[in-house]
């Protein structure tokens, strides 16, 4: 029989990732610091769906699955926010000639 990690350090390690998005989110200047570290955020989150879908799955209930559709459907939203943020990235690139987030200010030409 093979030991199984708890889901305590898979929730463990969520909060962790979590927090370095946070942390990096609220630090970086970088618009491009700044889109990974909500990558990062969302991806903490899958940690927690997938983990807990495992766990109850090992705990024998039909809904186990759930947590792997919620997995499918953030990866999807995250794909649809990587090609729209990355395009008003290139956008305010190419007018502002800066990816500063304080240096750029849309309100002047």
């Amino acid at each position: 029989m093979t030991e199984s990690v708890p889901l305590a350090a898979y929730l463990i390690l969520a909060a962790m990732l979590f927090s370095i998005g946070i942390g990096a989110f609220l630090i970086k200047r970088n618009i491009i610091s700044v889109f990974m570290s909500i990558e990062l955020m969302l991806n903490a989150v899958n940690l927690t769906f997938v983990a807990f879908a495992h766990h109850w799955a090992a705990l024998g209930r039909t809904d186990a699955v759930s947590g792997q559709i919620f997995v499918f459907f953030v990866m999807v939203v995250a794909a649809a926010e990587a090609a729209v943020g990355l395009a008003i990235i290139i956008a305010i690139f190419r007018s502002r000639r800066t990816l500063a987030t304080d240096q750029i200010n849309l309100m002047n030409n």
